[in-house]
C-alpha cells in the first residue's frame, strides 16, 4: 500500500498537470484502455449475448460510492443506451461511474441516479449498472430500486403537457414486421435491413408531411415467445429504441416520442407447430414494432 501511495505521489509531483489529471480520472473511473474502434462483428457479438441479470445484492452499497451525491441524469441519455456501446460512448452519455471500479480489465460501471417526482425538491434514488463483455462493449444495463426502470418508459414532459391541453385524437397505427426490419436477432441501427430503412424513411416522410401537429408518437416493440421472458423484453425495447432513433434522424421530433417494449406479452397469433422452423414462421406476426401517431391532420 505504501509503495502504491509513493508511486502515485511521485507521478503527480513530477508529471504535467494534464498527465496528473488523466491519472486521477483513470483511478476514479476504471477507464484503463484508450479509445478503440468498434466493428459490426463486435456489436453483433454483444447483441447475441444474454447475460444473467445481477441480483440486488450484486449492486455495490451506496455508502461505498466515490461520489456519493450521485447525479440527475438526462432521460434522453439513458434512453440512448444500447448493447454494443464502448466505454467512451457510455461516458459521453452518463459521465464517469460514481464508484471506484478499478484500474484495468473493468467489466462493470455503477452509477447513483436521482429522478424528480414533482415540481418540488423531492426525488427518488436509483442504482444503475452497466456491464461490458470481453470486447469491452455494453451487453447489459440494469436497475436497482422500485420503479426505476419505469422512469424511462414515462412520456416526455413536453408530450404529457401537450396531451393535457389538446383534444383527444385517434392514433394512426403502423405495424412493421421485425423480420423485415432487422437482421436475425438484430436490434441496433447497424442491424436494420435495407427494406426496413426504406419503410422507416417512408413512415417519417408521411409523419412530417401529412399531419399539422404531432401530439405524441408511441413506439412499441414485440417479440415471439421463443427465448426467455427477460431476453424478449430487452430485445423488444432495444428494437423500439432503434426505430425511435432512426425516425428522429429522419426528422421526426424527438420530444414527441414514447418508447416501450412488451416482449412476448401481446401476441397476435398462437402457434403449436412442433418443428422449430415451422414454429418460427408461424410466430412471425408476433415479431413486430407498432408505431402509433397521435396527431391532428
Amino acid at each position: 500500500m505504501n509503495k502504491l501511495l509513493q508511486a502515485k505521489t511521485s507521478f503527480t509531483a513530477h508529471s504535467t498537470p494534464f498527465a496528473a489529471l488523466c491519472f486521477v480520472a483513470l483511478v476514479a473511473g476504471g477507464c484503463a484502455s484508450p479509445s478503440y474502434t468498434i466493428t459490426p462483428q463486435m456489436q453483433a457479438r454483444a447483441a447475441s449475448e444474454n447475460p444473467t441479470p445481477p441480483t440486488d445484492d450484486e449492486f455495490p452499497a451506496l455508502d461505498s460510492a466515490k461520489w456519493q451525491q450521485g447525479s440527475f441524469p438526462s432521460l434522453e441519455a439513458l434512453r440512448t443506451m444500447r448493447t454494443g456501446m464502448g466505454k467512451d460512448q457510455v461516458r459521453g452519455l452518463l459521465g464517469f461511474p460514481h464508484f471506484s471500479e478499478g484500474l484495468a480489465g473493468v467489466r462493470e460501471w455503477n452509477y447513483i441516479f436521482h429522478f424528480r417526482t414533482g415540481a418540488g425538491p423531492e426525488y427518488i434514488t436509483c442504482q444503475y449498472m452497466v456491464r461490458f463483455n470481453a470486447d469491452v462493449l455494453t451487453h447489459g444495463m440494469y436497475w436497482k430500486g422500485a420503479g426505476c426502470a419505469d422512469m424511462l418508459k414515462s412520456a416526455p414532459a413536453a408530450a404529457k403537457s401537450i396531451a393535457t391541453v389538446q383534444p383527444a385524437v385517434v392514433p394512426a397505427k403502423t405495424t412493421l414486421g421485425a423480420d423485415g426490419l432487422f437482421r436475425f436477432d438484430g436490434r441496433s441501427l447497424a442491424d436494420l435491413l435495407p427494406e426496413g430503412r426504406h419503410k422507416l424513411d417512408a413512415l417519417a416522410h408521411d409523419i412530417r408531411s401529412s399531419v399539422r401537429s404531432v401530439n405524441a408518437i408511441k413506439v412499441t416493440g414485440h417479440t415471439d415467445r421463443l427465448g426467455s421472458k427477460t431476453y424478449n423484453e430487452g430485445l423488444s425495447l432495444a428494437r423500439a429504441n432503434t426505430v425511435r432513433d432512426y425516425l428522429v434522424q429522419a426528422g421526426v421530433p424527438a420530444q414527441t416520442m414514447q418508447v416501450q417494449g412488451k416482449g412476448e406479452s401481446e401476441p397476435k397469433v398462437h402457434c403449436a407447430q412442433t418443428r422449430r422452423a415451422e414454429l418460427i414462421d408461424c410466430l412471425a406476426p408476433n415479431r413486430r414494432v407498432d408505431i402509433e401517431v397521435f396527431a391532428e391532420k
